[in-house]
């Protein structure tokens, strides 16, 4: 199989191990933010011919059962600040009308994972949802305003751009992630990224080998 492996940073890679793999693994580094993962993966994909993508990286959780460390498989995201807001209320592009919300590669207004690689260690994750933002959340009244409105358990900076050019372009996909921090006021102290690139290189290698 030819493997497709995206990520925002060299970093997120680190402890990721591909020797072992019968695969063939690309890697895109594609830097950080929707707009640069978006234009990197849709020009690999449109390049080259895949069989997988799996998008690798860190994410704040707002689901606290999550422990820092935990990796996820992110199978519903979508881009949680798309639209306008009207006063204190923020209207959707789905809800405007702009972005119909069964139209592809959208299923109830959201980017949808139905059919996964199939792959035990994969299978073993918990099935998440996310969102994907600019701005990382780390002021309590948009934390609870963005919870109460798309009910997410994490969120990255590129999730949903990844697969949004996975699903426009009919390859199979997963987006996977560890918790590096919960989504609270910005507080570095509390976070916990070796842990969460360890977990994350770990969990990477073995769907690599099992998939």
């Amino acid at each position: 199989m030819r493997v497709l492996m995206v990520a925002a940073t060299e970093g997120e890679l680190a402890r990721v191990v591909t020797d072992s793999t019968r695969h063939r693994v690309v890697t895109l580094i594609t830097g950080v933010g929707m707009v640069a993962t978006a234009a990197h993966v849709a020009r690999a994909l449109a390049r080259e011919t895949f069989d997988m993508a799996l998008n690798v990286g860190l994410c704040g959780a707002f689901d606290r059962t999550l422990p820092l460390g935990a990796v996820v498989h992110v199978v519903r995201d979508e881009c949680s600040e798309l639209g306008v807001e009207d006063g204190a209320t923020f209207v959707s592009a789905a809800e405007m009308g702009l972005v119909a919300s069964e139209e592809p590669p959208y299923t109830g207004g959201r980017l949808v994972n139905d059919t996964p690689p199939t792959c035990a260690a994969l299978d073993t994750l918990p099935r998440v949802t996310g969102i994907t933002v600019n701005t990382v959340h780390g002021d309590d009244p948009s934390i609870a305003a963005v919870m109460s409105r798309c009910q997410p358990q994490v969120e990255s900076m590129e999730g949903a751009a990844f697969m949004y050019a996975c699903l426009a372009a009919g390859v199979r996909f997963a987006q996977v992630r560890a918790v590096s921090n919960y989504v609270e006021r910005r507080n570095r102290a509390a976070w916990d990224i070796p842990a969460a690139v360890t977990a994350l290189g770990r969990t990477t290698t073995t769907i690599l080998e099992q998939v």
